[in-house]
């Protein structure tokens, strides 16, 4: 497989023009026009819209997951028929719905303009999978803890958030891991609720230069930035994973 993989990069090397790629993919001229902004408005707004929708999206999961394994069956009910349709939508159309659905329907519009209604639309999605995440890592931890915390009177409430919930976020911190690189990249449907020349997130920001440069130059670069934001954090989720295993 090495040997193929190795064969079928060699000949597409030898066979592309790489001219023409360096013309239209990796223009310096046109890379160097791109700083500052790409870092100060572009990069840093992605990483804006990505912990607003992290922070919302986990404080709605923890929610879900604690009402999905609720003994009372309307709680149960809800949190199963909202996680299976909003993991079911795409996150475009949700974002469609919050930011222009809602103001539409109730004549009301979240505050914040695009980082409002785009945070809390990928919240809303992403709160549907670290749901499911969570209840995962709750019911991981072995039910001993809960039996001995409960023989030495402690209540539901209390067991669940001293004694359950830390465990279960020590086990769940590498899918989390991977939700947040996921987010990183869904802000790009930002685009959709409109943009200021303050507000465009990475993908936005690229595709509007490279209109005006009429060169895919700014993709390349939008790309490597993508990608200096998310490898750290996918080798983190590697390092933890590995944790967990030599724990286990």
């Amino acid at each position: 497989m090495y040997g193929t993989a190795a064969v079928v990069v060699l000949v597409i090397g030898l066979l592309a023009d790489w001219e023409t790629i360096g013309r239209n993919f990796l223009n310096t001229e046109v890379m160097v026009e791109m700083f500052p902004e790409v870092i100060t408005i572009a990069a840093r707004n992605t990483i804006v819209y990505t912990a607003l929708s992290f922070a919302l999206g986990l404080v709605l999961a923890l929610g879900l997951a604690l009402m999905r394994m609720s003994t009372i069956v309307p709680f149960r009910a809800f949190a199963i028929g909202y996680i299976e349709l909003f993991r079911g939508l795409p996150a475009l159309i949700t974002l469609i719905f919050v930011g222009f659905g809602l103001p539409i329907a109730f004549r009301w519009s979240i505050p914040g303009g695009t980082l409002g209604a785009g945070s809390v639309g990928l919240a809303i999605v992403a709160g549907a999978y670290m749901a499911e995440t969570i209840r995962a890592g709750v019911e991981a931890v072995p039910r001993g803890q809960t039996e001995a915390a409960r023989s030495i009177g402690m209540s539901k409430s209390r067991t669940m958030f001293t004694i359950i919930l830390p465990q279960a976020f020590r086990i769940i911190i590498p899918p989390l891991t991977n939700e947040l690189v996921l987010l990183i990249k869904d802000t790009s449907l930002f685009f959709v609720l409109g943009s200021t020349p303050g507000t465009k997130e990475l993908t936005k920001f690229a595709r509007d230069f490279m209109t005006g440069t009429r060169n895919a130059t700014p993709l390349t670069v939008a790309a490597i930035v993508y990608l200096i934001i998310t490898l750290p954090l996918t080798f983190l989720v590697r390092r933890l994973e590995r944790s967990a295993a030599k724990a286990r």
